[in-house]
């Protein structure tokens, strides 16, 4: 089903296509969940429609005659007409797919399409246009509210916030979460290790709620020292610390009506933490110099790369805070519990370099594809980022391989060592195992002897594949890029 902006309105899908049974089919699955469809049989018709009423979602075929896909998102774009669109087509090749994100699409499907796949690049195109929509209308607010925006370098115009990419299980389960977390004003702690994509997650947070026209003002906790922390967050009255020549208006006030971003929370000074917790609870503080009790309307939103409850442990970090932050807890999963997200997140940084360097369209040999899924991430998605970037940025035109990538991997040399000595370890067991341990160490070393293979691995075990695949995921094992070719 869609997510509806309002109870009573459904999002507007345009099915583009000059085949009508294709074009049918597509929207028969739409409608099927709930959209507003309609159909076009050119992209000239299209444009028509698309300047004459409100659509969301553009779903269009890659090859018709005329204006074909590529050239019909061109115009879109040149229109500036505000829509999503999604590519389906028969003809699929990597460079037409990055082609068409680089010219504005926002996802690519190759017939013959699942429906449920469709479904679901459909509703999440519906939730980026709710994005752009709302922080366009922030956008607007923010432009009334110039002189605070100009007098202090702490609180951006707020833009429409990034997509989310990735359809594994952990993503599908991180949105869900997103989804019914925004709805609330509750507070929320977002965990997550560095690299994982935690501002995004309160960026897509503060955009679906109803406190998406206000702001979202963000403090880096970490980059201050306590007295300048508490100085921005709650502002000061002039003469209250030498240097403060004048009055400053707080992050939490700035962020009245919104929401506010503490990153890295976890690492206030444990003597602020105490006037953070009665904001929490109360929504009144001080400014630094006065008596005057200052009211406002925010919603918090912290997060933290650290293992709160060793900081807690530690004394470095109130419980009591702890509990007030955490009211809903979301966790952001690392990269290598999402490796089937590697090659989409690649191939999205591949287009967006393309866009920036405005040269292109930039290709992954399959040798890189599979490097890439290998490794485990320890930068997690902003690692792949910077990797995929500068990789574009000394690209010479020729589709980049992995021996370009591979010397900015330095962990991944350590990855196959690793196999390679699980498989040498299981021929001289030592005494004093359990059989569960080596039970593991079987499993591990039969499945590397096959090179990833699962069906040949299962045989030889004489177990079934789902056995085995149960065992995997229990042991926490990371599969290569040759355990999903060879998973039957």
């Amino acid at each position: 089903m869609n997510r509806n902006r309002k109870a009573d309105q459904r999002f507007h899908v345009l099915v583009v296509d000059d085949h009508a049974s294709a074009r049918e089919a597509v929207a028969d699955v739409l409608r099927q969940a709930e959209y507003d469809v309609a159909t076009c049989a050119s992209a000239s018709e299209a444009l028509g429609r698309l300047t004459a009423a409100p659509v969301d979602v553009v779903v269009t075929d890659l090859q018709m005659p005329g204006m074909n896909g590529l050239e019909f998102i061109r115009e879109i774009e040149r229109r500036r007409l505000g829509v999503q669109v999604l590519m389906i087509t028969a003809h699929a090749s990597v460079a037409s797919a990055v082609e068409a994100m680089r010219l504005g699409a926002f996802d690519y499907i190759e017939k013959p399409f699942d429906a449920l796949a469709l479904e679901r690049s459909v509703a999440q195109a519906c939730d980026r246009q709710q994005l752009y929509e709302q922080g366009a209308r922030s956008e607007e607010r923010e432009s009334r509210r110039s002189q605070v925006a100009e007098s202090s370098p702490s609180s951006p115009r707020p833009a429409p916030c990034s997509v989310m990419i990735g359809r594994s299980p952990a993503m599908q389960e991180l949105r869900q979460r997103i989804a019914q977390v925004a709805a609330t004003d509750e507070t929320v702690l977002i965990c997550g290790e560095s690299g994982t994509g935690k501002e995004l997650v309160a960026q897509t947070i503060h955009a679906l709620s109803r406190r998406a026209a206000g702001p979202l003002v963000s403090l880096n906790c970490p980059a201050l020292s306590a007295q300048l922390t508490e100085s921005e967050l709650f502002g000061h009255k002039r003469g209250a610390f030498t240097g403060a020549e004048a009055d400053r208006t707080g992050r939490f006030e700035m962020a009245h009506g919104g929401s506010i971003l503490l990153d890295e929370v976890t690492e206030i000074d444990i003597n602020l933490q105490a006037k953070l917790l009665r904001v929490l609870q109360e929504r009144t503080f001080e400014r630094v110099g006065s008596s005057e009790t200052v009211s406002v309307d925010v919603r918090v939103i912290g997060t933290t790369n650290r293992d709160v409850p060793a900081e807690i442990a530690a004394g470095r970090f109130r419980e009591d805070l702890y509990y007030r932050l955490a009211v809903v807890p979301i966790h952001v999963p690392p990269l290598r519990m999402r490796l089937g997200d590697v090659l989409e997140l690649a191939d999205h940084f591949l287009a967006h370099a393309s866009q920036r360097l405005q040269r292109g369209p930039f290709l992954l040999e399959s040798s890189a594809r599979e490097l890439l899924i290998n490794c485990e991430w320890p930068g997690n998605v902003r690692e792949l980022q910077n990797i995929i970037t500068r990789a574009c940025v000394l690209n010479h035109g020729a589709p980049i391989g992995a021996t370009e990538l591979r010397p900015w991997l330095r962990h991944d040399a350590q990855n196959q060592t690793r196999e390679q000595n699980a498989t040498e370890d299981f021929d001289r067991l030592p005494v004093g195992l359990t059989l569960d341990e080596v039970e593991r160490r079987l499993i591990v070393a039969t499945l590397e002897r096959f090179d990833g293979h699962r069906g040949k691995a299962a045989e030889a075990l004489g177990i079934g594949l789902r056995t085995l695949s149960g065992k995997l995921r229990a042991y926490g094992y990371a599969p290569r890029a040759k355990d999903f070719a060879n998973a039957h």
